[in-house]
């Protein structure tokens, strides 16, 4: 058999599909569209569902804020901007709003810097790294209510904070760690990146975790030490989890609640007060509804803006690096 001239031709009916297809496409290329025009339809239920529980009813409870309604009676009238002017005017609510925007920057500032820490940790060669990875992160997965009751009792003045204090000979530092107005609001900071840190560190891990090692070991070889090493060719391919990180941590310390209500109640006085806590006290407590929903809208246009201009700027380095 002459090898030169032994060519493999495809079977006849693969050639001919390979011709038809292009034919039939064509043809058929308006079938194609509605085709991938149905998934839209099963979409509409949910979006219908969407708008009736969730959609419609917060634009109907935003309505509130513009209105003097107690959240009882039949009665309301509207009274336009009032709501938003007494907020500014409201020395609680001013304070609230500081003490928010204070807890979240803190917050997501420390929580970042110690789950990356640990992160960085565990990401080594260690024989115990994987106990170490499911105790760090054991906190995350427990109620924040049940944790902030947890901290509530060792923070006490007879509690364990205390306790140990005095038993290595450091009585002096001994505090009364929530019912002092100077240090509580960051007793409830503590307990918060105690409790999420390890979360943050499941992200960094997995950014770590995706790091080429061969770029690392050249570094290396070029004579890059550990602080070059993390920042020129670590710290571009983590990008995607500083952003996710700093998202949730932000988003998260605007809207704490359940660490405040449990540990101070926004005590001692309106120390610790947030806005989620100020308009539990106002709706619940003080019956102001039209004034709670309003202090509501504000909270939710912070949380818009600052996670939509973090996301714009955290984008932005990220796809510059």
């Amino acid at each position: 058999m002459n090898k030169a001239n032994s060519t493999v031709s495809p079977p006849t009916n693969v050639a001919n599909a390979a011709t038809a297809f292009p034919r039939a496409y064509q043809s058929n290329k308006g079938a194609f569209r509605r085709i991938g025009a149905i998934p839209w339809w099963f979409l509409l239920p949910a979006l219908v569902l969407y708008v009736v529980v969730v959609l419609w009813p917060s634009l109907q409870g935003a309505a509130y804020a513009f209105t003097d309604w107690d959240g009882l009676s039949g009665t309301m009238e509207f009274v336009g901007l009032a709501n938003f002017q007494r907020l500014l005017q409201d020395p609680a609510g001013v304070g609230a709003v500081r003490q928010t925007l204070l807890i979240a920057v803190a917050t997501t500032l420390l929580q970042n810097l110690v789950g990356l820490l640990l992160a960085l940790g565990v990401h080594t060669k260690i024989k115990s790294r994987n106990i170490l990875r499911v105790l760090l992160f054991t906190p995350a997965v427990i109620t924040p209510v049940a944790t902030a009751y947890l901290l509530k009792y060792l923070m006490t003045p007879e509690g364990a904070i205390n306790n140990l204090l005095g038993s290595i000979g450091l009585a002096g530092l001994q505090r009364d760690w929530l019912g002092d107005a100077n240090i509580a609001l960051w007793s409830i900071v503590a307990a918060v990146v105690w409790q999420f840190s390890g979360y943050s560190m499941v992200i960094y891990l997995a950014g770590l975790q995706s790091v080429p090692e061969d770029v690392l070991e050249a570094a290396r070889l070029d004579g890059a030490g550990p602080f070059r090493r993390f920042w020129h060719v670590v710290r571009p391919e983590l990008a995607p989890a500083i952003t996710i990180n700093l998202m949730l941590s932000v988003i998260g310390g605007l809207k704490i609640f359940d660490q405040v209500w449990v540990m101070t109640s926004g005590g001692p006085g309106t120390s610790t007060d947030t806005m989620s806590t100020l308009i539990y006290k106002n709706v619940f407590q003080f019956g102001d509804f039209s004034y709670g929903i309003a202090m509501a809208l504000v909270l939710t246009v912070f949380v818009v803006i600052i996670s939509t201009a973090q996301n714009k700027l955290l984008s932005k380095q990220g796809g510059s690096k």
